[in-house]
């Protein structure tokens, strides 16, 4: 394989197909592509391949496998991933201050969240590295998009939920698919240990974000955007933050196309939070290191205190001159609102970034004409019991 792992923190270098998640000291990992023909891939061949039919090139994952990972296509496990719509809304617009503003709803994935891009590449890693069991820890879109992909393989699915903090909805497509889930006495963070030590001490192939093969599949998100906007870099992309996987692999994304002279600007990033399970936030705007947060919220996409894509969110935000601001849950409420309201409709920590543009416009860090994409990451039947709660 033309690529190799990086550890974000000391530099150390691994084989690709090292089955490990963590460097010697602790450190995360990137992939680091090493193919030096990559700047010779024209963007036209992206566009060329959303005409073709077949299953690699449907995706909007494979669909740019260059940049992502170098595998044989036969290898690859698909859903037809990707390809989620980019709206646009004018009640949106005034309602967030901007002359326009447009929205990519990764809630349009197969098992309805963005969590279906990584997890094509995890799973594709898990069924090349001979893994027949898969797990992770999960808050809810993970264990379904995890519980989905590994059951059109035959893998053996193993999901570790904290009690009580995951809506119904994402806990039914964990159980229809077949995953055995396992509740736990604690909170996500409780649950992420639990599990690396399971998969470290069973031999299962771990797939939440600390995978940096997970990674790459969701720097996806970007390029479609960018391919969804004819290659004109917007001025911002902002997205909900919990676990830092998804900011982190969209600016990981970009400065590649940058550096390899595909794309002639970097888009800004902003990563929005809420109040109660900010950590990201408050290091941003402390300058200090990471601080460990008891998550509070009802956001449960993004209730998590301590983000394992931390310092890789962070080196990815300062490179693209990004922003990190924080929203309250009623914030997020009003603005999950206004996005269901004008008949797209998202999941509550998906509406978080919304919630974040409009503070950011009232605050003068984005201006009203400024070209703002926003990520909406899951859809709205992913946690239905908040609307009925709230109407």
């Amino acid at each position: 394989m033309k690529c190799q792992l990086s550890c974000v923190e000391c530099g150390q270098t691994y084989a690709p197909l090292q089955v490990r998640y963590r460097c010697d000291c602790g450190g995360t990992l990137d992939v680091l592509h090493k193919d030096t023909a990559l700047n010779q891939v024209p963007l036209e061949t992206f566009d060329r391949r959303l005409a073709s039919k077949l299953p690699a090139d449907k995706s909007g994952v494979w669909r740019f496998r260059e940049f992502i990972l170098p595998v044989d296509e036969t290898d690859i496990c698909t859903r037809g991933e990707g390809n989620t719509g980019l709206y646009r809304s004018q009640t949106l617009a005034n309602y967030v201050g901007l002359s326009s503003i447009a929205l990519k709803h990764e809630g349009e994935n197969p098992t309805g969240s963005f969590k279906d891009r990584g997890m094509t590449v995890g799973i594709t890693m898990a069924k090349k590295l001979g893994f027949e069991r898969v797990a992770v820890a999960s808050t809810g879109n993970t264990s379904a998009s995890l519980a989905a992909y590994a059951a059109m393989v035959g893998l053996q699915a193993v999901i570790f939920i904290p009690n009580g903090q995951i809506a119904l909805g994402k806990l039914g497509q964990a159980l229809a698919y077949g995953a055995r889930t396992l509740q736990i006495d604690g909170d996500f963070d409780d649950a992420m240990a639990l599990v690396e030590s399971f998969s470290a001490n069973e031999g299962l192939y771990l797939l939440n974000s600390v995978n940096p093969f997970r990674i790459e599949g969701q720097k996806a998100i970007g390029f479609e955007i960018l391919q969804d906007l004819d290659w004109r870099v917007p001025d911002w992309i902002v997205v909900p933050g919990g676990n830092l996987g998804n900011n982190s692999a969209i600016t990981k994304g970009m400065i590649e196309l940058y550096e390899l002279g595909l794309i002639d600007r970097l888009p800004r990033v902003a990563v929005i939070q809420a109040d109660g399970a900010n950590p990201l936030h408050v290091a941003w705007t402390g300058g200090g290191a990471l601080q460990p947060q008891k998550a509070k919220t009802l956001a449960t996409a993004i209730k998590i205190g301590t983000p394992i894509s931390f310092t890789k969110s962070l080196r990815g935000l300062r490179r693209v001159n990004g922003w990190v601001d924080s929203v309250s849950d009623d914030d997020i409420l009003e603005a999950k609102a206004v996005v269901d309201s004008s008949g797209i409709g998202a999941e509550p920590a998906s509406c978080a970034s919304i919630a974040g543009v409009r503070k950011m416009v009232r605050n003068g860090i984005i201006g009203a004409s400024d070209k703002v994409v926003a990520v909406l990451t899951g859809h709205v039947l992913k946690d239905p019991g908040i609307v009925f709660d709230f109407k």
